[in-house]
């Protein structure tokens, strides 16, 4: 059983949220939070596998909430939800802990899945959606992610070579065929790079990928 929260302002899509999950007999919604801030307090009451969570709300948006998440119950797993397939508050919540993201007109298949996806701890994110989606948004923060300067240090030659692969978009079998590998051997690769870079999942390691200069984005530095 995936216990889920819906956390969204407008009370309808919360309740057809739901209606989607309710014959899907491995999920159960525990609880509907119509703002951020109840959102943090519902799950840290019914601590629930995933939190659906919309991306722009009042008191606390999204991007806060699931950085409350984040590290108050890191093994709450956030799926966003954004109005538009572009928007810059989608990479601010991939940044802040979420797992994956979708936009509010998928389809209840989608959605299930991206559920799914997000419970056993991956990305649920299409990969060139996610590229396309930072090499538009991302910003080098205030604190980065990394010191540029101990990339190369820390990672083999294969391992910077498959990472700026995979921040161009490409999945596992894609990386393997330029590399003339296998799908097992880019896995535990990605699984290195993973650790060494100190990000939780695809995600965030093509945010770091921008953010630390090894992929630049298409039209120079911003």
């Amino acid at each position: 059983m995936i216990r889920v929260l819906i956390a969204d302002d407008q009370p309808l899509v919360r309740r057809g949220l739901a209606l989607i999950l309710a014959p899907e007999p491995e999920f159960e919604v525990v609880g509907e939070a119509g703002d951020g801030a109840e959102a943090v307090a519902l799950a840290e009451r019914l601590r629930p596998d995933v939190v659906v969570m919309d991306i722009r709300m009042p008191v606390l948006d999204g991007v806060g909430a699931t950085g409350e998440l984040a590290r108050l119950l890191p093994e709450c797993r956030v799926l966003a939800l954004s109005t538009f397939d572009m928007d810059e508050y989608v990479v601010a919540a991939l940044r802040a802990g979420a797992y994956g993201f979708l936009p509010k007109d998928v389809s209840p298949e989608e959605l299930t899945a991206a559920i799914r996806t997000v419970h056993t701890g991956e990305a649920a994110v299409a990969p060139r959606l996610l590229t396309r989606l930072i090499s538009t948004y991302v910003r080098v923060p205030a604190r980065p992610v990394m010191r540029t300067a101990e990339v190369p240090a820390e990672l083999t030659p294969r391992e910077r070579e498959i990472w700026q692969l995979l921040a161009t978009g490409l999945d596992n079998a894609e990386i393997a065929a330029d590399l003339d590998i296998s799908v097992s051997t880019v896995k535990n690769h990605i699984t290195g790079i993973f650790g060494k870079l100190g990000v939780r999942d695809r995600a965030q390691a093509v945010i770091a990928a921008y953010e630390s200069g090894v992929v630049e984005v298409a039209g120079g530095p911003r």
